[in-house]
């Protein structure tokens, strides 16, 4: 009898699950769940930390079950990911003294060709820290049982442990050297962002490009010089090493065949998947207000009665990319010719080179006209979107941008800069402004909120849905298991 064929076996990077509500963390998160939760492959997820250097550890076969040793030694992982934190002097130096080790111990296995060991961790015994540090904030809760039953692997040093050993070479090389992971047996290890790493013969690298913002928009981003260099360095290793790359826009992907244009048969479009936590529910315009005051009491500004206003409503990072400055003096504008009654509500955490942005929001917070919300779950966010006069999408560059769609999927109008990505994601169902041009993105507001807009906002909504369906999981996944499947060369 013939044997059932196993399952294509896939590793897939979860590192920036453990950071915020941004792009790149939530459609870490989609994509691992989603494919965990079909039966095409077997998937396990690789834990390793930003900065901090995490303990990894080999758990020996045991057919009665994992001893208390090899529990122990798995609770010490899950310490090391809060590694000086609440240690005092001693735990920050202790880990500090770690990272320059693994800087030193990096080198060398570049150098002679040893690999990086993964150590293990069993979800079963730690659920809770599971679901609570990486999924919790963007998956519903009817995946937590299969996510926390999946298997994980970890890798110790940090991932900027990583690129720094990468681009200080030894001096008598004269390019960057990555050490190799130890990924036998996988068939495909999918990598978020570029990786300063090299995997095992056999095993297959994929890239999710998500932007090439550090190199295009360097200006735009914290550590300019670092993460120039980071990411460019890892991304021309990962292109040497035939790496397939997996864009998230055909945007993206152009920017990716102007620094390399060798990768064009080796780089296809898959878009991110928009979590299914977004429609148009049957909420009311006074709970939308509600949480806006509750949330919005934390940030320090006025309070405000929203009964009689309406919002306008931006989601995003803070950071001078995101170009909130324009997206302000446009409304100051607005509210200087007739829509003086008109909030605006930003929701997003204070990101790099934010400081002025906040200064400015200053002025209008104290007076309750503008409104700065943080940390605000799907399950609110979707009634913000949903009540909202328009959401605005102000970026002057972007790979994806899931405010837009999660907002067009809720039944509000978007207004977006007149970007490729923005064009090419949000098609016809969106409103475009030129990002530079205060006039222009003025006009356009204006435009939206009269009263003689009103049927343009009822275009952009029933466009809206139709655009959407394209990025919710089972139009996306079918993209993935085209390219898991694929033949590697």
């Amino acid at each position: 009898m013939t044997q059932p064929a196993k399952p294509v076996r896939i590793l897939v990077d979860l590192k920036p699950a453990l950071d915020g509500f941004a792009g790149i963390p939530q459609e870490t998160r989609f994509l691992f769940t989603h494919l965990l939760a079909g039966e095409q492959f077997a998937v396990d997820g690789l834990l390793q930390h930003g900065s901090g250097q995490l303990d990894s550890v080999e758990i020996r076969a045991n057919p009665s079950g994992p001893s208390a040793e090899d529990i122990v030694a798995q609770a010490r992982t899950v310490v090391s990911f809060f590694a000086g934190a609440g240690q005092g002097f001693k735990g920050v130096l202790g880990h500090i003294k770690r990272h320059y080790w693994w800087h030193s111990l990096l080198a060398w296995k570049a150098l002679w060709g040893e690999p990086l060991v993964l150590g293990h961790l069993d979800g079963n015994l730690f659920p809770d820290f599971i679901w609570s540090r990486l999924f919790a904030r963007s998956i519903a809760p009817r995946f937590k049982a299969r996510l926390t039953a999946a298997a994980y692997r970890v890798l110790g040093p940090s991932r900027k442990a990583m690129q720094v050993a990468g681009l200080r070479p030894f001096s008598f090389f004269n390019k960057p050297h990555f050490a190799r992971v130890d990924t036998r047996g996988y068939s495909a290890f999918v990598a978020q962002t570029p990786f300063p790493g090299r995997v095992s013969a056999g095993t297959r690298l994929i890239v999710r490009y998500h932007d090439a913002v550090p190199v295009l928009f360097p200006h735009t981003i914290s550590e300019k010089g670092f993460h120039l260099a980071s990411h460019f360095v890892a991304l021309r290793q990962n292109v040497a090493d035939g790496a397939w790359f997996a864009c998230v826009s055909d945007a993206t992907r152009q920017d990716l065949l102007k620094l390399f244009p060798q990768v064009r048969d080796r780089a296809v479009v898959i878009p991110n998947i928009v979590s299914e936590d977004y429609f148009q529910d049957d909420s009311t315009p006074a709970l939308a207000h509600q949480i806006i005051r509750r949330r919005q009491s934390a940030s320090g500004g006025a309070a405000c009665d929203l009964s009689q206003c309406g919002y306008l409503l931006v989601v995003s990072t803070i950071e001078p990319r995101k170009n909130h400055l324009a997206l302000l003096a446009a409304w100051e504008q607005l509210r200087q010719r007739g829509h003086s009654t008109v909030r605006l509500v930003v929701v997003g955490s204070a990101g790099w080179d934010s400081k002025a942005i906040l200064e400015q929001f200053r002025y209008w917070m104290e007076r309750g006209e503008l409104l700065h919300l943080n940390n605000v779950p799907a399950c609110e966010l979707r009634v913000l979107y949903r009540h909202a006069s328009v959401t605005v999408c102000p970026s002057i560059a972007e790979g994806f941008d899931y405010s837009g769609v999660e907002a067009m999927r809720c039944g509000c109008p978007v207004m977006a800069s007149d970007i490729a990505v923005h064009r090419e994601i949000f098609q016809d169902a969106a409103a475009y402004f030129d990002p530079y041009d205060l006039q222009s993105a003025a006009a356009t507001l204006r435009g939206l909120l009269s009263e003689a807009g009103a049927e343009s906002r009822s275009t952009l909504q029933r466009a809206g849905e139709s655009v959407t369906k394209s990025y919710a999981a089972q139009a996306v996944l079918p993209l993935w298991h085209d390219l898991l499947n694929a033949p590697s060369s």
